[in-house]
């Protein structure tokens, strides 16, 4: 079975509702997943989007969220995850804003694309404090057992 990741906000390549962006509450939306491969010891959350800032001349890829060492026997984040709520255990990046937490699509022009990224990993990670996500890309390297990605769509009113 195949790692896969799922939202009952949103399907795969499919808008984000305004309620998980800068321009409603800015929660962060819910996210299930299953598949998990044999010998998973944690799990890496990340969400970018590699449109910033004009999807017609994208310059960078903008990190919205990271999340790791999310428990193996996590299936789950509810909505509006916050610091107080993580699963135990769970450490927060830091995300392009150069805070920890969810921070939602706020596109300045045309849509752009959220790639919500997990990966199930062999190893639970030392703790890297408020790591960045190159930090955690070189700190999974050789580690990852399986990923998942769903990917939803935004554009400012």
């Amino acid at each position: 079975m195949k790692l896969t990741l799922t939202s009952s906000a949103f399907a795969d390549g499919q808008p984000i509702p305004a309620q998980y962006t800068c321009d409603g509450e800015d929660k962060s939306p819910p996210l299930a997943w299953d598949g998990i491969p044999p010998g998973t010891q944690s799990f890496v959350l990340m969400v970018d989007d590699p449109d910033a800032p004009d999807p017609q001349a994208p310059r960078m890829t903008w990190v919205h969220w990271v999340l790791y060492n999310l428990p193996a026997s996590c299936t789950h984040l509810a909505e509006s995850v916050q610091a107080s709520n993580v699963p135990p255990g769970t450490q927060e990046g830091v995300n392009d804003w150069k805070r920890t937490g969810y921070g939602g699509p706020c596109p300045p022009v045309g849509r752009h694309r959220y790639f919500h990224k997990l990966y199930a990993l062999d190893v639970e990670l030392r703790d890297l404090g408020a790591a960045t996500k190159s930090a955690l890309e070189q700190a999974m390297a050789g580690h990852v057992l399986g990923e998942a990605q769903l990917v939803g769509t935004y554009q400012a009113a």
